[in-house]
C-alpha cells in the first residue's frame, strides 16, 4: 500500500513537471470586474478607477508579475491588459479629463515627454513606456495586426475599450470581435464608397500600414475579411480604390464627456 502511494506521488509530480510554462495564467479578475462596472460602450468612468483600491492592487500585481512563465497567448493577453490599465492610470495621474494629448502640452519635465514616452508601466520589476509596450514588446514579439483594435489610447477615435479583460483562452475570439466591430464602425473604423472607389479608413491603418501588409491593397484585403459577400468586399479585394483617412478625434473616451455630448 505504501509503495502504491509513493508511486502515485511520483506520477503526480511527473505530471506537474510536465505541464508547460504556457499552461500558467495570470489573474486579471480584479481589472475584469472594474471594466464590467465602469466601462460602458467603450466609455470609461475615470473617476471610478481613480477611487478603486482594487485598481491600485491590480497595478501592483502587474508590477510583481513573472511574465516569462506565461505562454505566448497568455503573455500577449497580459501585455494588452497592462497597456490598457496603465493608460487609465496615466490619465488619472494627471487628472486629465479632456484629451490624452494634453499631457504632452502641459508644464513640467514629465509632461514634456508626452503621454507615450513616460515610464509609467511597471511590470516584473521594470519600467516601460506605453510606446515600448506597444512597439518593442507587443508588435515585435507577436506580429498580430489585430492588437491595434485592442490597445486603447483613451481617445474617441480609438477602438472601444472592452468591458472585459483579454485572456489566453479567449484571445483569438476577442481580438477578432474587436477587429470586426471597429472595422465595421463607419464613424471611426472604415466605410467603403463603391461608386467613387474610395475606402475611408481609420488613421490606424495609415500609422501601422506595415502591420497590415504594407500597401493600400493589403489594407483593403485585411478589411475585406470582415465584410460579407458584397460590392464593398469585391472592391476591397480587387485593390482598385483610393484610400482616404478619417479625421482622428482625440477627445477623451470618458463616460462623463459622452453624457455631455448625448
Amino acid at each position: 500500500m505504501l509503495l502504491e502511494v509513493k508511486l502515485m506521488a511520483v506520477a503526480v509530480a511527473s505530471l506537474v513537471l510536465a505541464v508547460p510554462a504556457g499552461a500558467q495564467t495570470f489573474d486579471h479578475s480584479p481589472f475584469d470586474e472594474l471594466l464590467k462596472k465602469h466601462v460602458v460602450k467603450g466609455m470609461v468612468d475615470y473617476e471610478a478607477f481613480a477611487q478603486a483600491a482594487s485598481f491600485k492592487e491590480y497595478l501592483e500585481s502587474l508590477e510583481h508579475a513573472d511574465v516569462g512563465k506565461l505562454g505566448d497567448r497568455e503573455r500577449l493577453a497580459f501585455w494588452i491588459n497592462a497597456y490598457n490599465a496603465y493608460t487609465i492610470a496615466l490619465i488619472n495621474k494627471y487628472e486629465e479629463r479632456g484629451s490624452i494629448k494634453n499631457i504632452a502640452e502641459g508644464i513640467g519635465f514629465e509632461r514634456a515627454k508626452g503621454a507615450w514616452k513616460q515610464p509609467i508601466v511597471q511590470v516584473g520589476g521594470k519600467a516601460y513606456t506605453l510606446d515600448e509596450v506597444e512597439n518593442e514588446i507587443i508588435r515585435k514579439q507577436f506580429r498580430e495586426p489585430r492588437i491595434h483594435f485592442a490597445l486603447v489610447c483613451a481617445a474617441m477615435s480609438c477602438p472601444p475599450l472592452r468591458s472585459e479583460v483579454y485572456t489566453g483562452a479567449k484571445l483569438d475570439a476577442r481580438l477578432d470581435s474587436q477587429a470586426r466591430s471597429f472595422i465595421l464602425d463607419e464613424a471611426r473604423g472604415s466605410w467603403v464608397d463603391v461608386k467613387k472607389a474610395v475606402v475611408h479608413a481609420s488613421r490606424i491603418f495609415e500609422w501601422y500600414k506595415d502591420d497590415f501588409g504594407g500597401s493600400d491593397a493589403a489594407v483593403g484585403r485585411f478589411i475585406a475579411q470582415y465584410h460579407g459577400d458584397s460590392p464593398e468586399k469585391q472592391l476591397l479585394l480587387n485593390g482598385h480604390f483610393k484610400v482616404e483617412y478619417l479625421d482622428y478625434d482625440w477627445t477623451l473616451n470618458s463616460r462623463y464627456l459622452a453624457r455631455l455630448k448625448g
